[in-house]
């Protein structure tokens, strides 16, 4: 039996954690030669109460998640991967991650750093991550080293 992802889903935001797993991403998505969606989902509600006092917050993280998944895509594909697609959206990234877009792409394949940059929802209502383990369809990778091993 051999397992091959051909769609895999990488979810980052800026941590560190999210920069791991981009780079195992990349070494799996090279040797499936797999298509690599990059995904940045920024959360409405973290910035909801502050945007009533500055409005151009919206559009900063915008700008931040894009330019993240830029540079993120120019490294992946100078590491060898032939497709990469960048997705930057709106909304609860633990729900959509999980469901929306994995679905959309047709994930086999879900990465994720173990944490990530919002530590108090993390203590208040748990991971991302851990909800994408419990709730996706599909394989989820949850990474915590920066080792990317040649397996």
């Amino acid at each position: 039996m051999t397992l091959k992802y051909n769609q895999i889903l990488v979810a980052v935001d800026g941590s560190k954690e999210a920069e791991y797993a981009f780079k195992k991403s990349v070494s799996i998505a090279a040797r499936n030669n797999a298509t690599l969606n990059l995904i940045n989902i920024i959360d409405t509600r973290s910035f909801a109460a502050i945007e009533a006092y500055d409005r151009s917050i919206a559009e900063r993280a915008q700008t931040f998640a894009e330019e993240l998944l830029g540079g993120y895509k120019k490294e992946a594909l100078a590491a060898g991967v032939q497709n990469v697609n960048v997705v930057v959206d709106y909304g609860s990234p633990k729900t959509m991650i999980s469901k929306d877009i994995a679905k959309k792409v047709e994930a086999d394949l879900i990465i994720c750093g173990a944490t990530g940059l919002n530590a108090m929802e993390r203590f208040l209502i748990g991971s991302v991550s851990e909800y994408i383990v419990r709730s996706a369809s599909c394989d989820v990778l949850v990474v915590r080293t920066d080792e990317v091993l040649d397996v």
